[in-house]
C-alpha cells in the first residue's frame, strides 16, 4: 500500500458516492466552467477551499501557492504561474469576486516572520526565501510591533492578505474592473485551531465570520 493507492482509493468512493450524486452537474461542467469567484489560497494540505466554504465543483476557480500570495504585476520573465491563473479568471472567466484567503499556522509566514530560510540554497529553502521576499516590508513593520512570537504571527498573517491584496490592484485588468464596480476583491483568514474565519472589514480589521 502506498499513499498513492489511497488516492485511487478515495477515488472509487468518490465516483461511486458524490460523483453519481451530482452527475448531471458533471455533465453540465464537462462543456465549461463559468465559476464566479477566485480564491488565492495557501497549498498547505489544511486549508483547502473547497472544504472551508463547502463550494461545489465549478463554483470557484482556485489558485494555490505558500502563504496565499500575489506578487505585483511586472512582465519581466517568463513564467508567472499565479499572474496567469489570475489573467484567465479575471478576463476569460470573468468572475466577479476575489478571494485571498490567508491562515492560522502558516509555515511560509513563520519562515517570513523569522527569516528561518535566509541565505538558504536552492533546494534548503532557496525557492521559498524568494518567494516570501514578498512580505519583508509587512513583516518588519510587524516584527517591530508585535515581535516574532505568536502575536506576531498572527499578524503577519493578516497582513500578508493585506499585501496581496494590494499587489492585486497593480494589475492593469484587475483595477480597471474594481474602479467600475464589477470586481470586488475580499480578505479572510482561516484558524485551523477553532475553525473560525475572520474577514477583512472595508476598516482594515479582520472580523469573525
Amino acid at each position: 500500500m502506498t499513499h498513492f493507492t489511497d488516492l485511487i482509493e478515495g477515488y472509487y468512493r468518490f465516483r461511486g458516492t458524490e460523483w453519481q450524486a451530482e452527475r448531471a452537474r458533471w455533465s453540465e461542467l464537462a462543456t465549461g466552467q463559468s465559476p464566479k469567484v477566485m480564491v488565492i489560497a495557501c497549498s498547505d494540505s489544511r486549508v483547502d477551499p473547497a472544504t472551508i466554504f463547502g463550494s461545489r465543483p465549478g463554483e470557484v476557480f482556485a489558485v494555490r501557492n505558500v502563504a496565499a500570495l500575489v506578487p505585483p504585476f511586472e512582465t519581466g520573465g517568463i513564467y508567472h504561474g499565479v499572474s496567469a491563473a489570475l489573467e484567465f479568471a479575471v478576463t476569460k472567466l470573468e468572475v466577479e469576486e476575489i478571494v485571498v484567503l490567508g491562515h492560522g499556522a502558516c509555515g511560509g509566514v513563520n519562515a517570513a516572520l523569522t527569516q528561518s530560510l535566509a541565505g538558504a540554497g536552492i533546494g534548503e529553502g532557496g525557492f521559498v526565501a524568494n518567494w516570501i521576499s514578498l512580505l519583508d516590508a509587512a513583516r518588519d513593520k510587524v516584527a517591530a510591533e508585535h515581535g516574532t512570537g505568536a502575536e506576531g504571527q498572527a499578524a503577519l498573517e493578516q497582513e500578508g492578505v493585506k499585501v496581496s491584496i494590494a499587489n492585486l490592484m497593480t494589475f492593469p485588468f484587475v483595477r480597471e474592473r474594481v474602479e467600475a464596480g464589477t470586481l470586488h476583491l475580499h480578505g479572510a483568514v482561516f484558524a485551523i485551531a477553532d475553525g473560525k474565519l475572520r474577514v477583512l472589514g472595508e476598516d482594515g480589521r479582520f472580523a469573525a465570520a
